[in-house]
């Protein structure tokens, strides 16, 4: 299986990723998955961090001359904000007391956090709490891109809403369109309402959530099972979804539409033809029935909350006075819900590199696309 374990906090020194289980002469180039750190630190409502860190990965281990070698693949990723941070976030004593954070903030970890860990000190948990961490989960995600499209598969990502602003998306998306706009969306004349919300939020002193939507095509039919309720695909991807900072709720296809239509409207009729084998006539089940990919493109959507670090903060409590106060304030975001979308990507990309991993097997890369091709070919 692929797995992946990430450490590393906000205002540390660097992130530290390790990627375990990909076989062995897959090509692996770091160019590529800096590529997507890129995207992560971008579209419109992002702060002013973004303009201090230029985040890059470096790869320490499991590939060599371009190739991974089949043992697990480290990268590190360098916060260049660290030594602004060096006194409060040095992991050696530095002999300077930090200044404590002991304002919580709603909505956030903070309190859970502190309570549960008997911090009296609440950056020991906003430090790791932090979308900062979701960097690591883009590299590690750049490296299942890497590997699904050795396969065919691509991994895409838009953004359909953002507060009650509404995209119109259309059947084909231009993918380099989306990449082009301010706030990653298809429509047009949604991006330019779009801006100006999040501009009438950062006005305010307010933030803005949305809607993110993944969709990976090419994806072969029968990754993930039916078999065990912890097995099947459609529960991965949407803990996947679920997992990332802010989301809230996910929505894999059509879900929510279907929840209200009957039948008859919902339900994708399978075909067969010689040259595309079996497929439906839509696909609102967004490519996965019980728990297995159909072979339809997969889609999977994000709801994510407003962040939860406002300029004009809401009133909260002080974990050592217990006192009503207003929440602490960290130099923030006003909208990530385009940044979301390629953390998405990458989760959505770890779920099915896993799934593809499991279905072809195999200890390289040329044994699993022996694996994977015979596979196909039986099911046509």
């Amino acid at each position: 299986m692929i797995r992946f374990l990430t450490a590393g906090e906000s205002h540390g020194p660097r992130l530290v990723v390790i990627v375990d289980g990909l076989p062995a002469g897959m090509r692996l180039r770091a160019k590529e998955i800096d590529t997507d750190l890129r995207r992560r630190q971008g579209g419109y409502g992002r702060g002013g961090r973004q303009q201090i860190e230029r985040d890059a990965v470096e790869i320490v281990g499991g590939v060599r001359l371009g190739r991974s070698l089949g043992t697990p693949v480290a990268m590190l990723v360098t916060n260049r904000d660290f030594p602004n941070w060096e006194k409060t976030m040095s992991p050696a004593p530095t002999g300077f007391p930090p200044t404590t954070v002991t304002r919580v903030r709603p909505g956030h970890a903070d309190l859970a956090g502190a309570l549960k860990y008997g911090f009296d000190d609440v950056r020991n948990v906003l430090e790791r709490a932090s979308a900062r961490e979701t960097t690591s989960r883009v590299a590690a995600g750049g490296v299942a891109k890497q590997l699904l499209a050795t396969f065919g598969i691509e991994v895409h990502s838009f953004v359909s809403r953002i507060g009650k602003v509404q995209a119109n998306v259309p059947e084909t998306i231009d993918w380099d369109a989306v990449e082009a706009s301010p706030v990653r969306t298809p429509d047009e004349v949604a991006a330019g309402k779009m801006v100006r919300a999040i501009d009438r939020a950062r006005k305010d002193g307010d933030t803005l959530g949305g809607v993110f939507t993944v969709v990976a095509t090419g994806v072969p039919v029968g990754l993930g099972t039916y078999a065990q309720w912890d097995q099947r695909l459609d529960g991965l991807l949407a803990q996947a979804i679920v997992s990332v900072p802010a989301v809230k709720a996910v929505e894999l296809g059509a879900g929510v539409a279907a929840a209200s239509l009957p039948g008859s409207e919902v339900h994708d009729q399978p075909r067969y033809s010689k040259t595309r084998g079996f497929y439906h006539l839509s696909n609102r089940q967004g490519g996965l029935t019980g728990g297995v990919t159909d072979g339809m493109p997969v889609v999977v959507s994000g709801y994510i909350k407003p962040i939860s670090t406002l300029k004009k903060p809401l009133t909260s409590v002080d974990i050592a006075t217990r006192k009503e106060i207003q929440a602490h304030y960290e130099r923030s975001d006003i909208c990530v819900v385009p940044a979301a979308g390629v953390i998405g990507e990458a989760m959505v990309a770890l779920t099915l590199a896993n799934a593809l991993r499991t279905k072809a097997g195999g200890d390289s890369i040329r044994e699993m696309r022996r694996n994977l091709n015979a596979y196909l070919r039986s099911v046509r």
